[in-house]
């Protein structure tokens, strides 16, 4: 009998040492998947397809090369307090997990880039990636479309009518402004153990990586 409890225990310490082991593994690997997402570096790129009440200006840099009609159409929108906008929203992303500097070489999948537009240094509009992108540990930019549409007078009323016609201007024009743009984002990425979100959030600029 006491031979009996002695393999019965031997049995469960060694299940129970199996199952530490096992937990600490996942754990490990989930520390590296975190520390992989914290080493991804995020960028500002260009603005496209910017359309102001259905208006495209990206060939347009100065309020005369509006035609008549499309002044008769911004001037009633504005009196009617709605001014929309729609463009797209470049973010260019790093992933130096490359396999040097001690880390292993990872393709990390963004499945999330919840942000909030800042225009001005003014939160504004929510926006989000359209579908996972693969950033391949290769340290060269991916870029990373985010679709976002606006009413520039909710957020912006106080501000004349020919100063928000520039700032759409200085937005998506011919001559884009970027250091006006911000985006206040918390990336997510897929692990073989679930969706892994960075801890805290970013404020990802036109001037630089971070």
């Amino acid at each position: 009998m006491a031979d009996k409890r002695k393999t019965i225990c031997l049995a469960l310490l060694a299940a129970f040492s199996l199952m530490l082991l096992g937990s600490c593994a996942v754990l490990q690997d989930m520390a590296t998947a975190l520390g992989n997402l914290q080493r991804l570096r995020f960028k500002l790129g260009a603005v496209h397809d910017f359309e102001l009440l259905g208006i495209n200006l990206s060939g347009k840099s100065r309020l005369n090369q509006f035609t008549a009609m499309d002044g008769v159409r911004l001037l009633q929108a504005f009196q009617s307090r709605r001014l929309p906008a729609a463009f797209v929203l470049d973010v260019l992303a790093v992933n130096p997990n490359d396999g040097t500097g001690g880390s292993p070489k990872t393709v990390s999948t963004l499945t999330g880039l919840e942000s909030r537009l800042l225009i001005d240094g003014t939160p504004t509009v929510s926006g989000n990636i359209d579908r996972p992108v693969e950033i391949p540990g290769t340290g060269q930019e991916s870029v990373i479309p985010i679709r976002l549409s606006i009413d520039l007078l909710e957020f912006f009323g106080e501000k004349k009518y020919n100063d928000l016609l520039n700032l759409a201007l200085a937005i998506g024009g011919a001559n884009q402004d970027g250091a006006r743009l911000a985006l206040d984002a918390q990336p997510r990425v897929s692990t073989p153990y679930g969706a892994l979100t960075y801890p805290g959030r970013l404020t990802i600029v036109s001037r630089e990586f971070r």
